[in-house]
This record gives structure tokens, sequence and C-alpha cells, in this order.
């Protein structure tokens, strides 16, 4: 029986093993999808459990998608654009890190049939799966990405690797540009408490009208207060959902050369 898992740290909240197992399940499989917390200092080793074939293939979550890098053989295109793996797997002698991250991301998009080319996206946080969402923006053609984190150095470096392909400009926490698609890619939401420092009230025009969209890519909870507030404020929102079963789907594929369907079954395992 062949051996997959998610690493991350938090992990609690991971559906991955719910998805697969079912898509497992479905194509008459013999494997087995897991879940395992890590802390830095753990990733070589379970590398090497895929090197030994112990493991057969490993999603990379948050806070590990860059660090795992190192200790990989190659990366694919993708892989490499963005400094961000989150699939891994063994091809021939040599550990492969890839990247499902941009497509799923892409593919988010045209489920809910949001058209971004030559609009203005306002992305909140640095890291994690940022990279990969720029690169989707860059492909499909955005007009501006504003982009603020906590620790502006980091999203100042996004700014310089994307200087060439994107009009993208680094603005202090708290900042509010005008936008038309604001993007939740931070932890903030991960607890029933978290609350995003935006000043709604001071920036009304801004966060008001129902052509905006408010997308957040956790997707549990469901509903964040993020998107509680997006909605309050009269935009649409979405979650991470479709994001997070279109890169599952694509991940899925380099493992076992089947693509899963997607269908209303699949999306209703991650109902919470």
């Amino acid at each position: 029986m062949k051996k997959f898992l998610v690493i991350g740290n938090p992990i609690e909240h991971s559906f991955s093993p719910k998805l697969h197992n079912h898509w497992i399940k479905e194509n008459n499989i013999d494997a087995m999808y897991d879940k395992k917390q890590l802390n830095e200092n753990e990733i070589k080793g379970i590398i090497n459990e895929v090197k030994n074939e112990k493991i057969n293939g490993i999603n990379v979550t948050v806070p590990f998608k860059k660090s795992v890098i190192p200790f990989l053989d190659e990366l694919n295109e993708l892989a490499k654009e963005t400094q961000s793996v989150n699939t891994i797997y063994k091809k021939g002698n040599k550990i492969v890190g890839d990247n499902t991250d941009v497509g799923g991301f892409k593919q988010s998009l045209e489920y809910i049939n949001y058209n971004v080319k030559n609009k203005k996206v306002f992305i909140l946080g640095a890291g994690g799966v940022v990279p990969s969402i720029l690169k989707a923006l860059e492909k499909l053609g955005v007009a501006k990405v504003y982009i603020s984190n906590r620790t502006r150095e980091k999203a100042k470096n996004l700014e310089i690797n994307y200087k060439t392909s994107l009009n993208l400009e680094t603005l202090d926490w708290g900042q509010s540009p005008d936008f038309d698609i604001i993007i939740n890619a931070t932890s903030l939401g991960l607890k029933n408490n978290d609350k995003i420092e935006l000043d709604y009230n001071k920036h009304k025009p801004k966060f008001f009208g129902k052509k905006k969209l408010f997308y957040d890519v956790i997707y549990n909870p469901n509903k964040t207060n993020f998107l509680l507030k997006g909605k309050e404020l009269g935009n649409e929102t979405t979650n991470g959902k479709m994001m997070f079963i279109c890169q599952a789907q694509l991940a899925f594929k380099i493992w076992h050369n089947v693509l899963p369907k997607i269908d209303n079954e699949t999306i209703k395992l991650l109902d919470v």
C-alpha cells in the first residue's frame, strides 16, 4: 500500500486526508493519505522517507512551502519560479518539488466565473501561497497588485521578484488602496476571534460595492470574520475551498496519473 501525507504546522485543520482518501477509494487505488505536524528540524527526515520510498508523496502547507526546497533534488518550472512547493514525489532517483497552487487558484476563479483580467488586486500577506497567487495573477493579466504584510520586508522581496512581470506595489500594514478583489492570504481567520486590522470605516468607499470580491484562502472555518465583514459591506465573497480542491486534484494526478472528479459530493466533503 502506498503512503501519502500532508505536512504543516498547524495541521489539525487540514481536510487533505478526507479529500484524497475519498478519491483513492473512488478510483480503487491501493493507498492511504494522512497528515503530520512537523517542526522545521524534522523536514529533512521526512524527505528522506520519500527517498527510501517509505512515503510515496507529500503535500506541503504553511509554513514549509519554501523551507522544504533545500532538501529537494529538482524543482519543476512553477515551483522554481515561485520558490514555493506544495507537492513532492520521487521520479527516478530524484526527489522533485512541484507547485499545484498556481493552477488551483486560477481554476478557483474560473469556477466562480470571476474574470480578474485588467482588475486591481489587493493581497494581505506575503508568505505561504502568495507567490503562487502572484504567478497565477500574472498569467491572468491583472492590471495592478497591491501587497501588504505585517513584516513589510517580506512583501518588498516579492515586489522585487515580480517587478518585471507584474505591476506590484508594497503597502504598509493597515493601508487600503482602491481595489476590485481583496485576498486574505494570511493565517488570520483560522481562529474564530481572528480579525484583520483594516479600517473599514475610514476607507468606506473602497470596501463597499457589489462588484468587489472578498477572497479568503482559508476554507476551514467556512466563513471567516474577513468574509463575514465583506458580506456585511455588500460585496461578493468566496473562501479557499475550490482552490484547495483544485490544487489537490492536480497533485492527485501527479501521483496517481488519474484526474479525479470534482463534483457536488467532493465539494460537500469540505462543508463545515
